[in-house]
């Protein structure tokens, strides 16, 4: 299910990201449950000279060096009067990039109406880019699908099926031949800058798995902190299904077929489990060809290439042996 976010609290944000941004309050700690309702930053240069009709008051208020050399030539009375007319649209927060230190007028305004107030070290196009990151990943759509996730050879593989087909059993044995594990049997995936879809686990669960008849292990103890991956974008879908004898299971690969997450197509493959299969070694495979195929190489379509070019120059030539060496010598 998606989930869709209304708001993040100024406390969230900066608990969550001041180390990254380098953000120090210097006064309205009263006022960290306002809520940030705009995935993106504003610089309220034309606010401070008093034009409000466009002003983007949902999102955090950043002050650079242009807003606070202005601000600074205006009289203290102005001064209050615009950055009171700014709280009173309910802006989140104010910070101060560069660690100007706030005027006068300013301290008094955010203490008197509980507004935060911040300053950073970091220039302001700096932050602006580092915040609009941060703000972007609370902001992005978010779902959960029951599936495993994995980084196979630098792809990210969601692994579905019914509960107890195998998918954590299949998961544990791809760790042991050295590759990470994202997430065990729940998968929070967000999508980022509407482009790619990025798997993690919840907090309380990342580096623990579940299996059947033994119960919960610890990856990173048994295997190593290599085995661990905090996030990874997701390539491919493989849905492991029992097999029954009605089913027509793929032989060539021609066709594609694709996994819908968040509006977001990925390719898609379906193993059937049976007896005697080795499950993690045609996941591991299977991996390992959709990197081909980012890298322009897809063995079905050269196969099917070749076939025909075959079957091309045998019609061609139907009294002459045609052999495979002058199909791809006149195709080279």
């Amino acid at each position: 299910m998606q989930k869709a976010i209304q708001g993040i609290t100024i406390a969230h944000f900066y608990e969550t990201y001041r180390d990254k941004l380098k953000m120090e309050l210097v006064t309205g700690e009263a006022g960290l449950h306002r809520l940030i309702r705009e995935g993106s930053i504003n610089r309220p240069s034309l606010a401070l000279t008093g034009f409000f009709k466009y002003f983007a008051n949902k999102r955090i208020q950043v002050l650079g060096a242009a807003e606070m050399t202005y601000l600074k030539t205006l009289p203290q009375p102005r001064q209050i009067e615009i950055i009171n007319e700014m709280a009173d649209r309910q802006i989140p927060c104010l910070v101060l990039t560069r660690n100007f230190n706030p005027t006068h007028p300013m301290l008094v305004v955010a203490e008197e109406r509980n507004l935060p107030l911040f300053r950073t070290p970091l220039i302001t196009m700096n932050y602006v880019n580092l915040a609009t990151l941060c703000i972007d990943n609370e902001f992005a759509p978010a779902t959960t699908e029951h599936a495993t996730t994995l980084d196979i050879k630098g792809i990210g593989v969601l692994l579905r099926g019914t509960s107890g087909v195998g998918k954590s059993e299949c998961a544990l044995a791809l760790i042991e031949r050295g590759h990470s594990l994202v997430s065990d049997d729940l998968t929070v995936i967000k999508l980022l800058d509407e482009r790619e879809l990025m798997a993690t686990s919840r907090p309380l669960n990342r580096g623990y798995m579940e299996c059947r008849g033994i119960g919960i292990i610890n990856i990173a103890e048994m295997f190593g902190i290599k085995s661990i991956r905090v996030e990874k974008r997701i390539d491919m879908v493989v849905s492991l299904v029992e097999w029954t004898p009605d089913v027509v299971e793929e032989r060539t690969g021609l066709e594609e077929n694709y996994y819908e997450i968040l509006g977001k197509k990925i390719p898609h493959i379906v193993l059937y489990v049976r007896p005697g299969r080795d499950m993690a070694r045609l996941v591991e495979v299977a991996a390992l060809t959709q990197a081909l195929k980012k890298m322009g190489h897809d063995p079905a379509k050269d196969f099917n290439d070749r076939l025909i070019a075959f079957m091309t120059r045998q019609a061609e030539n139907p009294d002459k042996v045609v052999r495979l060496a002058d199909v791809e010598e006149r195709q080279g």
